[in-house]
């Protein structure tokens, strides 16, 4: 005969509650239920809050960083705690612009701390330096110093009316913002294009000039002629004569006769290049001989006397 299992539950729950509470006393409080639905949602906020905070300091710290007045005194601790020392600078994009005016604008150096100066400040200073247009100084931890600077790199110093102005290769005027001392070197450094329309005729004629350093070494200024030619003038003087569109030809030509005979140093007034089948050179006058005297070629006249005395 099969037993019932109702009974046996029955039986089960009456062996499990007898002498102890009832059944329902036995259950946590509401309370307590409560607060163990929350306890998951909780602690996931409380995370959230710790992240939020985290996140708002650093972006205090970077809100402060990008003020020099809000940063100076958080870097003047940070100088203070650990004087990290700058190992390295890097300077990219640099042409003109000599390596120790860089380091005089950045205004630090190797060995020196690397929160120990201002890098608003030192861009500042770079972007006032002559034939930078713009600058970008970079913190890199824990001891690299990296500037960028993009110049507005002259080709030429042209020659106007009088006036003395650098130039680029769309032959457009490049500020010097006043250049003194070092940096004025650079400027005279230059060649020097002269006429109108030379500015923006330059590029060309002094692409095909720097191809040959021996002629460019001789080379003191190229004039523009009519607006259609050039011709070059050298260190003594003496003018060379260059064809129309063919300046690079012309250039090699003299490069062969600088080698061969010394031609640009020679006391010459003119070298003619205009014709690609022959050169013509141009010698300076002769000066003319001196008159005689006839008082030596005349045979009648009197010698001069002895004494020295004038004859009557």
């Amino acid at each position: 005969m099969r037993e019932d299992p109702s009974f046996q539950r029955d039986d089960f729950v009456r062996e499990r509650y007898s002498g102890a509470l009832p059944p329902q006393e036995d259950r946590p409080s509401r309370a307590k239920l409560f607060w163990r639905r929350q306890r998951r949602l909780i602690r996931p906020a409380i995370v959230f809050l710790v992240v939020m905070g985290i996140a708002g300091a650093g972006m205090r710290l970077l809100y402060d960083a990008a003020s020099e007045e809000r940063f100076a005194p958080f870097r003047a601790r940070l100088v203070e705690m650990e004087p990290l020392p700058i190992r390295h600078i890097v300077v990219n994009g640099r042409c003109m612009t000599s390596e120790a005016s860089i380091e005089e604008a950045l205004g630090t150096s190797i060995g020196h701390p690397i929160f120990g100066f201002s890098v608003e400040a030192a861009r500042q200073r770079l972007d006032e330096l002559p034939f930078i247009d713009h600058a970008t100084v970079e913190r890199h931890m824990p001891d690299t110093i990296i500037i960028t600077l993009v110049e507005r790199t002259p080709i030429a110093v042209w020659q106007d009316r009088g006036h003395f102005m650098p130039i680029n290769r769309a032959g457009e005027e490049v500020s010097d913002q006043g250049m003194t001392g070092k940096n004025a070197q650079a400027f005279l450094q230059l060649p020097l294009v002269v006429g109108e329309g030379a500015n923006t005729a330059a590029a060309s004629v002094i692409d095909a000039l720097n191809h040959e350093p021996l002629v460019k070494s001789q080379v003191t200024a190229l004039i523009r002629v009519g607006n259609r030619r050039w011709n070059a003038t050298l260190k003594d003087g003496t003018t060379v004569m260059l064809p129309e569109g063919e300046e690079a030809a012309a250039f090699t030509r003299l490069a062969r006769y600088q080698q061969s005979m010394r031609l640009l140093e020679r006391p010459v007034q003119s070298i003619d290049l205009r014709l690609p089948d022959r050169m013509v050179v141009h010698q300076p006058p002769q000066a003319p001989a001196p008159a005689p005297d006839k008082a030596k070629t005349d045979p009648s006249s009197p010698p001069p006397p002895a004494d020295g005395t004038k004859q009557p």
